[in-house]
């Protein structure tokens, strides 16, 4: 089992998110709220209660820690421990802002929401931004420019993360499918990977070719890109099910995609074993988030933690598991 810790902070959490040095988290008890914890002296302790959040996400690279919330008014906000920006993203959205993503450069922010469509705008703020950042500068976008619209997911989407390099975008879908948007700009490349076990709510790039989705199935999933760079489910993380015979999983590009978004890479199929319900696993209710645990700047991720409707935070740890060590 690669899960080493389990904690629990309320009796449902929705989402959460740590500090870079892991000395404070934030989290969401299933409601409009934040609740803010530090470790003092090996104990949690309640630091600040944030309202009406929907979602969050740390900020680990500038000078002050951010964190980035979403209303279901459709607006995105920063909040820093010092002050509010008063500078906001808004009148993008048609719909609810379900998940949001930092870029590398900490400058870009994708976000994912309830009408399928993942966006990408520009955040950077002279005021916060304290140093000229070496990729997009202020006179490249202004804060909150669109810089481009993905429609790639016929359902809702949720969980949205950059590669660590910052040159693949990952996001999910309600209809049981990830979808990986490669040279994220005027002609991105796009590929979906389709499966028939519930849907996905979150996801994480543990390198430029391994994957972490999280979702109603209670089991965090594999997924890897091959050398031609073609991904595709692996197993699940947790538990191993009993199989049975049967295809189960695809990886392709669909005729709309070439059509929108350029010439695609060559699908794959990718037939897998049939899978029963997950037994024994960690969490008991659907993982809504997942979170690298890891330093700054690396290239990979080792450790992570999911947070989930049963209350738990979990960290697992994949430093031994060996299968996996290729996609690194």
């Amino acid at each position: 089992m690669a899960a080493v810790e389990v904690h629990r902070f309320a009796q449902c959490i929705t989402c959460h998110a740590w500090s870079p040095d892991r000395s404070m988290l934030a989290f969401c008890p299933n409601n409009n709220e934040v609740h803010i914890y530090t470790l003092m002296q090996s104990k949690w302790e309640k630091l600040h209660v944030l309202q009406k959040v929907l979602t969050i996400s740390f900020d680990a690279q500038l000078l002050q820690i951010c964190i980035v919330f979403c209303w279901f008014m459709v607006n995105v906000f920063i909040f820093t421990f010092f002050r509010w920006v008063s500078k906001l993203i808004r009148k993008r959205h048609d719909s609810s802002v379900t998940s949001v993503a930092w870029h590398p450069n900490n400058i870009l922010l994708a976000t994912a929401s309830t009408d399928g469509k993942c966006r990408i705008f520009s955040t950077y703020i002279k005021v916060v931004d304290a140093k000229e950042s070496k990729t997009v500068s202020s006179s490249d976008a202004k804060f909150g420019e669109l810089i481009l619209q993905l429609d790639l997911s016929s359902s809702w989407a949720f969980g949205v993360r950059w590669s660590p390099s910052g040159n693949t975008l990952a996001y999910v879908g309600h209809n049981s499918m990830i979808y990986f948007v490669d040279e994220v700009g005027p002609s991105p490349l796009a590929q979906n990977v389709a499966f028939r076990d519930l849907p996905l709510r979150d996801v994480l790039f543990l390198s430029e070719r391994l994957v972490i989705g999280v979702g109603f199935d209670c089991n965090p999933m594999v997924f890897a890109a091959d050398e031609r760079g073609i991904w595709s489910f692996i197993r699940f993380l947790g538990e191993r099910r009993i199989t049975s015979s049967g295809p189960k999983y695809g990886s392709q590009l669909s005729g709309a995609f070439r059509t929108l978004y350029g010439q695609p890479k060559h699908g794959l199929s990718n037939d897998t074993n049939d899978h029963s319900r997950p037994q024994g696993t960690v969490h008991e209710n659907c993982i809504n988030c997942i979170v690298p645990l890891g330093t700054s700047g690396s290239s990979k991720v080792m450790r992570f933690s999911t947070s989930g409707l049963d209350g738990k935070v979990v960290v697992w740890d994949l430093e031994n598991q060996a299968d996996l060590s290729e996609y690194f």
